[in-house]
């Protein structure tokens, strides 16, 4: 059994009452208000659920993590990069990058539900949810979103509609966060995807020993470098 949260005060349990089975699941209710999912993820706490009304909350272990200066370009992705067949920008785009997202998943069935769009796109107005966008002259052809609070980055997902796009996107993200000083680039679940980028799993207490980076001031300003996708 998991607790129910009411919708109130943002409130969680301990991590450490986490399932092990399902990995992660630690609650259900509360609210996708601002308040509820900046308290859910200071604490490595995100929403996960596949059905309108029942908001199911994670904390897996071990953590997949990317540090932004491990990221690992393969030899392709940088003959790819130097092409410049891709324009990467910022912010431009994030209710169509979230509804890409939504998109390429609906035939498995998406967690990133009408409900869970609106909610990240107020966080998107208030500040705290950013879109790295890879474009194809006018077409966007792949990126990814997720919440930078202090200097952790809360990556949620990510879509690639012609190769290597969504790797080019995670690249971005990546050197700028090593730029803006950003620590840790949290992936949530080990993918193969991802693990070819870098990204490592980590324990709980480590993973949440990086949380205290959501406390620190953010030098991110989301504006794209080109200088820093000299690779």
């Amino acid at each position: 059994m998991i607790p129910w949260l009411s919708s109130d005060i943002p409130h969680f349990p301990s991590t450490q009452h986490a399932l092990d089975d399902p990995n992660g699941l630690l609650a259900a209710g509360g609210s996708l208000s601002p308040e509820w999912l900046l308290c859910a993820y200071r604490q490595g706490i995100f929403p996960w659920f596949d059905e309108e009304g029942l908001i199911l909350w994670w904390s897996p272990a071990p953590r997949m993590v990317l540090i932004p200066e491990k990221i690992h370009l393969s030899r392709s992705l940088r003959k790819t990069i130097r092409r410049g067949q891709f324009t990467i920008r910022f912010d431009t785009a994030f209710e169509e990058v979230i509804a890409q997202c939504a998109n390429l998943r609906k035939a498995d069935g998406t967690w990133i539900l009408p409900s869970m769009q609106s909610a990240y796109c107020v966080m998107h107005q208030l500040g705290y949810a950013h879109s790295v966008e890879v474009w194809e002259q006018d077409s966007l052809v792949g990126g990814l979103y997720g919440l930078c609070i202090g200097s952790q980055f809360f990556g949620e997902s990510m879509f690639s509609t012609k190769p290597n796009a969504s790797k080019v996107a995670l690249i971005a993200l990546a050197k700028h966060a090593d730029f803006w000083g950003i620590r840790a680039i949290d992936c949530q679940m080990h993918t193969d995807h991802l693990a070819s980028m870098g990204a490592q799993l980590f324990d709980r207490p480590e993973f949440e020993a990086m949380l205290k980076g959501c406390d620190c001031p953010s030098a991110a300003d989301w504006r794209f470098r080109p200088e820093l996708m000299h690779v």
